[in-house]
């Protein structure tokens, strides 16, 4: 369809906690090259203070959401609930075209639900990831959601697999790429800018980065011991720099580890930073080691080693075509798979397919296409 033709058609994306805003960034920029689109960007609010929310949509140029819900953090069951009384209004009042849900958080159920339960579409981006690990709230909400959509925006081969297994029609599935690449790519050149390891007095290559919020590493006593005892190890090589989610700092004091942390001479704890410092960081160190699904895939591109903290990943191709290698949290693994690391350099990995930039044009192109 010639761009400008037709109809308006308008969008509500939707976008809850951090690892939605780097998904929603590169969709808002390519809705700006149809005049005939009209986005709108509910923010629900389960990531709410400024380092967690305000700064990434700052740096990432992400409009002002046109609503923010407030929903705030609770239990899964009281804070999906709420999302879902506090959207389903707003669709009401808009009448949207579309509704596009990122990831696996909450509200991507939760607002996918609302959708469709009132007859509006919906496009669920990065749809097919599997874990396979039904103990994961992640993957009730990827397995719902894919199930309701109307429209699978897929961002790796394995998820193509997994959504005809699951007898999804072919017709609804579309493999797009990877929005997280699009913003990676659009912001490493001023993330090079950024000051952050001349603050904080390190050197390329001589450091490791530690993400980690995932409940089974941090609720759990012995989960998160066993993790310190190879933090303990790995520090003494080299030092550990560690942006700690709130909800991991909480635990420390809670599970009685603090101290044990606080007594890491080279492992810093710093609050969550904001995108453009974190790409600068994750980008120079030498081994990055987290739990979080987006990180395995940025790190892969950056051709940086990541060791993730879990016994499975919805994101196989960062392993079969990446830097990644899960480990787990058991102590012994995690340290011997980090001398594997410091002992060889990164060869150059191939990127994987469509992890070129342009997921977001896609999509768009898709939405549009999808409503003629």
């Amino acid at each position: 369809m010639e761009k400008g033709k037709g109809p308006t058609v308008k969008i509500i994306n939707v976008c809850g906690a951090r690892p939605n805003f780097m998904k929603i960034a590169p969709l808002m920029r390519a809705y700006r090259r149809h005049k005939n689109l009209q986005p709108l960007i509910i923010h629900t609010g389960q990531h709410y203070d400024e380092k967690m929310s305000d700064l990434f949509f700052r740096q990432l140029e992400i409009p002002e959401p046109d609503m923010n819900l407030g929903v705030g953090s609770s239990s899964h069951a009281v804070q999906t609930a709420e999302i879902m009384m506090r959207f389903e209004p707003v669709v009401l009042e808009q009448q949207p075209d579309w509704v596009v849900v990122v990831g696996d958080v909450n509200s991507t159920i939760a607002c996918a639900l609302v959708a469709k339960k009132i007859g509006v579409k919906v496009a669920h981006v990065e749809a097919g990831l599997r874990s396979f690990d039904r103990t994961m709230p992640e993957e009730i909400n990827r397995l719902l959601t894919d199930a309701i959509s109307d429209l699978l925006l897929v961002s790796e081969p394995s998820g193509l697999e997994n959504l005809k297994r699951e007898g999804i029609a072919d017709e609804k599935i579309h493999f797009v790429g990877n929005v997280m690449i699009d913003t990676l790519k659009a912001n490493l050149e001023k993330a090079e800018r950024s000051n952050i390891l001349n603050e904080l007095d390190l050197e390329p290559g001589n450091y490791n980065v530690v993400t980690l919020h995932r409940p089974s590493n941090v609720d759990d006593t012995e989960s998160l011991s066993r993790i310190a005892e190879a933090f303990e190890a790995i520090q003494a090589d080299l030092p550990i720099i560690f942006p700690m989610h709130p909800r991991t700092y909480k635990n420390l004091s809670k599970l009685g580890l603090s101290e044990r942390f606080d007594n890491m001479k080279h492992l810093h704890i710093l609050e969550p930073v904001g995108y453009l410092d974190f790409l600068k960081l994750m980008s120079k160190a030498a081994v990055v080691l987290t739990d979080s699904g987006g990180i395995q895939e940025e790190t892969t591109i950056l051709g940086v080693w990541c060791l993730t903290l879990r016994e499975n990943t919805e994101r196989p191709i960062t392993i079969s075509e990446g830097t990644n290698t899960l480990v787990g949290n058991d102590s012994e693994k995690i340290v011997s798979a980090y001398r594997r690391c410091r002992s060889r350099s990164v060869d150059d990995p191939p990127i994987p397919e469509k992890w070129d930039g342009r997921a977001a044009d896609r999509i768009a192109e898709l939405l549009v296409n999808e409503c003629y």
